[in-house]
């Protein structure tokens, strides 16, 4: 959506949110208090700048409201609750709407929608990510906000959640299917500015008749050029013959930070299964981050994942440079024959980071992606991209 086509209702709720946050806001000693509310929010405004070759059809040069999200949070009487949406869309789009209850040392049970565990790129915030985009498998595989229910706990260098839930969300009802899933990890030792990560997600997923009686098909089709590169998106995997199709995912995590040098990769894949054809999907990415001013990225221990880059060394803030290099490969096939799909998209990005404050940051992206058939041994599409982020939270 363009930024001059925001609906009059999403800056009126802005505001209307903002007049009310002294007053819902909680304060230091709301601990004594059965019910307390606290506003927050992101607001992340991206362009893209597109440079298309002749393969394929071109990218238009667009801006968008990436996202505009609003959220209340606190407590009421014995559980946390969060409810969060966002409204830069047509509509406003449901994320976490949840509540939760902490037991302790024995962990926390949370009820409702919210954003399942897959890997770390997907765990780590759009707030804190090295790149404007996660990469292939994040935007793709990972099951995002879904209703059901999990428990999550930590203890000492090792986290862990398991979930059950549908495939359906409060704004997707027409998609159905159970799922189960879960995520561990593990970080021995882990300090400011010294950390060793290494995890494990596994979920399956049995989604039914996908494609007919108005269900969504099940389709693989990342963005390779970011996410207003629509026009080069490529399936991988296509499921929408009708059949019940029977879906395992996992994914391999690793990441280590020293001072203001980090590296990070992740090897995922899925496999899908419709009684009638088999698909298979590979994904992989490797990244490396470079604090110019000496800043380190920041670890959470208790939930396995990368946190906001505060304590600045200069007045002027913090400069980051990243570079990632991502694949994702699909095949698929009717059982006992040969291949009818193998395709393969890959891409190069480039990513330079300015933090004005903790939560005021400039990105911008260089990105230069291909798309192959492997079928036929052909590039089908070649993109460059220069895309861009001013973002703000609160």
């Amino acid at each position: 959506m363009e930024l001059n086509s925001l609906r009059w209702r999403t800056p009126a709720a802005c505001t209307l949110l903002l007049l009310t946050a002294p007053v819902w806001a909680a304060e230091d000693n709301d601990d004594d208090r059965p019910v307390t509310a606290t506003v927050g929010g992101r607001l992340h405004l991206d362009f893209a700048d597109f440079s298309n070759d002749g393969r394929g059809t071109p990218n238009k040069d667009d801006t968008e409201i990436r996202r505009a999200w609003l959220d209340v949070s606190g407590k009421f009487f014995v559980v946390d609750y969060k409810l969060e949406a966002d409204v830069s869309g047509d509509r406003v789009e449901a994320k976490d709407v949840f509540v939760s209850r902490s037991f302790g040392d024995a962990g926390k049970l949370t009820v409702g929608q919210f954003k399942q565990f897959f890997s770390l790129d997907d765990r780590t915030s759009s707030n804190y990510g090295t790149f404007l985009e996660r990469g292939n498998a994040g935007t793709t595989l990972a099951p995002l906000y879904r209703l059901g229910a999990s428990w999550q706990a930590a203890r000492g260098d090792m986290t862990w959640a398991a979930s059950a839930y549908s495939l359906e969300s409060i704004d997707a009802w027409q998609v159905k299917g159970r799922a189960a899933g879960g995520r561990a990890t593990w970080a021995p030792g882990a300090t400011a500015g010294e950390v060793l990560h290494l995890g494990l997600s596994l979920a399956h997923e049995r989604y039914d008749n996908p494609g007919a009686n108005g269900v969504p098909g099940l389709k693989i089709r990342p963005r390779p050029a970011g996410h207003l590169s629509d026009n080069s998106r490529l399936t991988l995997v296509d499921f929408s013959a009708g059949r019940d199709t029977d879906v395992n995912k996992w994914s391999l995590e690793y990441a280590q930070v020293r001072g203001p040098l980090s590296w990070q990769g992740e090897f995922s894949g899925a496999t899908f299964d419709d009684g009638s054809q088999r698909g298979k999907v590979l994904a992989g990415y490797g990244l490396v981050s470079w604090f110019v001013t000496g800043e380190s990225r920041v670890y959470d221990r208790k939930t396995g994942r990368f946190g906001r880059v505060k304590d600045f060394q200069h007045k002027a803030g913090a400069f980051e440079l990243a570079l990632r290099y991502d694949q994702m490969r699909g095949d698929q096939h009717l059982i006992g024959q040969p291949d009818l799909r193998d395709a393969q998209t890959e891409a190069w990005t480039l990513g330079g980071n300015w933090y004005m404050r903790p939560n005021l940051r400039f990105m911008l992206n260089l990105i230069e992606s291909r798309n192959r058939d492997r079928l036929t041994a052909t590039t089908v599409d070649r993109t460059r991209a220069v895309t861009g982020r001013l973002q703000f939270d609160f």
